[in-house]
């Protein structure tokens, strides 16, 4: 088997964090001239409404939620299943408008630690630069839950079984080999190495896909987490190798480019003999999944179970449960999941 090596210029984690981590990829075909909604819940206008010690989940009636990806679609949903999932527990949900600016976020979470929001859930766009912020609410009393990662000074963390969610991916994918290719074959992965989300997916992917089909030639390790550079990414490849049969991606974004270079140059939709798959559950790719293409699996995520977790971790927290963290379940979707599909599109409109 050949292997080879990662490409030598990575995306920014900046660039990999929007078009990922829990279902971000899932509007990333459409996120290009699309806003959210302003909501006017700013750090600043919203955050006069909180009160509350975060030492007592009765008491605990502010979580403020730093999506910094505003300006795609994914925002507007995650920020409605979670105000409703708070409103529940008598919670009144703040928001942030960073516009994937990483100076907005920093100012932003600024204002929140400054003014006592009594718990912060943030998906840092830069990890190490939000340390510093982490640790002033740590110092004032606060809970800070990191989502899609890890900080050194948090309360807690939502993350999204990133290890997994490759898993299940390359072992259908090479189970799909064992029985169509005979175990042979060629292989193509798009991946990412910038960030704890994307290495271990990553890792999942090729570890359980390489095991499980050791007879099929890895002809391709290539840095790719949105759908232009899936495609380009995969054009290239196809130039080189225009019999490859499988293209696993990081994310479905990635993966989506990949569906597309395929067909780009010939590849008829239900081709037999081609195998695409992604992580996520992105829109499109469900919509290919469920349509019987070649685009066949997707290791995918529930916004409602992401919303959940924003509310129900920063409770844990402020009751004192010792392992408060959440990983978000992941579950794989193949041709003929039609409920589960249509589910996941429900929860995304």
């Amino acid at each position: 088997m050949t292997r080879f090596p990662q490409a030598a210029s990575p995306a920014s984690r900046r660039q990999f964090l929007a078009w990922s981590g829990g279902l971000t990829a899932a509007c990333a075909l459409a996120a290009a001239g699309c806003s959210a909604p302003d909501d006017g819940a700013g750090p600043a206008k919203a955050a006069g409404a909180v009160a509350g010690s975060s030492s007592d989940p009765k008491a605990l009636t502010g979580i403020g939620l730093d999506y910094p990806f505003t300006q795609l679609p994914l925002y507007s949903t995650l920020v409605k299943l979670s105000t409703a999932a708070a409103k529940k527990q008598h919670i009144s949900l703040l928001t942030t408008s960073d516009a994937s600016n990483a100076d907005a976020q920093a100012t932003g979470l600024g204002a929140w630690v400054a003014q006592k929001v009594p718990a912060i859930v943030s998906f840092p766009l830069v990890f190490e630069a939000t340390e510093a912020t982490a640790a002033r609410a740590l110092a004032a009393g606060l809970i800070w839950v990191t989502y899609g990662g890890s900080l050194e000074h948090q309360s807690a963390d939502i993350q999204f079984s990133f290890l997994k969610g490759g898993t299940l991916l390359g072992e259908a994918a090479a189970k799909w080999a064992g029985e169509h290719l005979g175990g042979k074959g060629k292989v193509a992965f798009l991946t990412d190495s910038t960030i704890q989300l994307g290495r271990e997916r990553t890792k999942g992917m090729i570890d359980a896909f390489t095991r499980h089909a050791p007879g099929v030639d890895v002809v391709a390790q290539e840095q790719a987490i949105d759908p232009d550079t899936g495609l380009s990414k995969s054009r290239a490849i196809l130039a080189e190798h225009p019999d490859l049969n499988i293209i696993l991606g990081v994310t479905d974004a990635a993966a989506y480019g990949g569906f597309k270079a395929l067909q780009q140059t010939g590849r008829a939709k239900d081709d037999a003999k081609t195998y695409v798959g992604g992580q996520d559950g992105a829109a499109p790719s469900l919509l290919a999944v469920k349509q019987g293409t070649f685009y066949r699996a997707s290791a995918a995520l529930a916004p409602q179970d992401i919303a959940s977790a924003v509310v129900d971790v920063p409770l844990a927290v402020a009751a004192g449960k010792k392992n408060p963290s959440a990983q978000v379940p992941i579950t794989l979707v193949q041709h003929g999941d039609t409920a589960r599909i249509d589910a996941l599109l429900a929860q995304n409109s």
